[in-house]
């Protein structure tokens, strides 16, 4: 996609429409957003087989002047199609803040107001100004649940949704008002949808990620066969080794009663595994493929190795994290990520993943150096708070070690 031009999806009363958006550049000195449009027009279109068919064959709209414009002709129908990321369900908003008030609902209004007032700013739509001003939550959702919090939030949050109930109406009408769609050649709609098709067939054909690509390519292990890996975590006094697999998408740890058992080397958990007593009350002994596994630990032939991708650093984080986004590792960061959710999951608790999601401060920080994006504002210091808080889940992810 071009670094400054992003496919977005709108949900309106007329359907979920796709147009470009411009997020803020700089040039000449000069600070510009745009969408895809002309005048005071602005261009959608009902799928991205007939964004790509205008994109193609236009000559005049607003962001032919552009600087990363000359990529955007050259994009295919997928590169066109909107994430999950740029999906922004207007027409379900009176919906959604009927939903608990959490970091999930105030993450997505946030998202949607965000997208609402650049819209506003561009297509010049006073009466969306005038709503969205008329409550003072819709300025501070991008701080996330905390000025929802407590008694004064509270009534924060119900005058926002009283806004959104008596007047959201308002805000849909002024937008749709100036969506339009222009004709389109045909043929150029046809090529479009054709590329769309392929690339359908193509993913019923593939593997469905990168990952089970390379464990097609690659030799099977005793591992990969059973479906339990070998996990290597690196803490701030010690290395640990355990076991690991998943249920679906349930992880599910070596250990018990919420408390994973670990170990200062492979040979220490192999005995372990030999161990009929020891293992008997395990949570992966109801792993289909566990006997397998108990077979080669009494038989001595179990190998227990950690791959890079199931090593899990978490000593040192905090500090790179506290000297900013640039200082730390996104793929150690994704890693020790991964490992704290899990345990999380696996025991029941959500903390993690609140403490984690977009709209809470580490959540922004974390999600700013994993999955980056030129229309965020960067986080901004000191990171101490966020630091904090990322130390006490790494303190509670730890405190479920059962060390052997």
């Amino acid at each position: 996609m071009a670094h400054d031009i992003v496919p977005i999806e709108l949900g309106l009363p007329q359907g979920d429409m796709v147009t470009l958006w411009a997020p803020r550049w700089r040039e000449d000195g000069e600070e510009w957003e745009a969408f895809l449009g002309h005048e005071e027009d602005l261009y959608a279109f009902p799928d991205p087989a007939r964004l790509a068919a205008f994109v193609r064959t236009a000559r005049q709209h607003d962001l032919d002047d552009h600087p990363a414009w000359h990529v955007v002709p050259r994009l295919s129908a997928v590169e066109l199609s909107p994430d999950e990321d740029h999906q922004y369900d207007l027409v379900g908003v009176p919906e959604l803040v009927t939903e608990p008030l959490d970091t999930w609902t105030v993450g997505e209004m946030a998202d949607i107001v965000e997208i609402t007032r650049s819209l506003a700013d561009v297509c010049e739509l006073d009466a969306v100004h005038e709503v969205l001003d008329s409550a003072d939550g819709f300025a501070l959702l991008g701080q996330g649940t905390l000025p929802f919090n407590g008694k004064d939030g509270q009534k924060r949050w119900n005058e926002m949704c009283k806004v959104v109930a008596d007047r959201w109406d308002e805000v849909l009408d002024a937008i749709d008002d100036v969506v339009t769609t222009p004709d389109l050649p045909e043929d150029a709609v046809a090529t479009a949808e054709t590329e769309l098709a392929e690339a359908d067939e193509s993913d019923e054909d593939e593997p469905a990620d990168e990952d089970a690509v390379e464990e097609v390519e690659a030799a099977p292990t005793f591992w990969t066969e059973i479906g339990i890996d070998p996990i290597k975590i690196i803490t701030s006094d010690a290395e640990h080794y355990s076991l690991r697999c998943y249920l679906g998408d349930d992880p599910v740890f070596l250990g018990s009663d919420g408390k994973i058992d670990v170990f200062n080397s492979p040979r220490a958990l192999a005995r372990f595994l030999a161990d009929e007593e020891a293992v008997a009350d395990t949570d992966l002994a109801r792993v289909a493929t566990w006997q397998q596994l108990r077979d080669a630990a009494t038989g001595g032939e179990l190998e227990v190795e950690a791959t890079p991708e199931n090593t899990y650093v978490l000593h040192g984080l905090d500090a790179d994290l506290a000297e900013g986004p640039s200082e730390v590792d996104p793929t150690q960061l994704d890693l020790a990520e991964e490992l704290l959710l899990d345990v999380a999951a696996w025991t029941g608790d959500d903390t993690a993943e609140k403490a984690l999601q977009p709209s809470e401060r580490l959540g922004w920080l974390v999600s700013f150096v994993l999955r980056p994006s030129p229309n965020r504002l960067p986080p901004s210091a000191p990171f101490d708070d966020e630091v904090e808080t990322w130390r006490k889940l790494v303190a509670e992810t730890e405190n479920r070690f059962r060390t052997h």
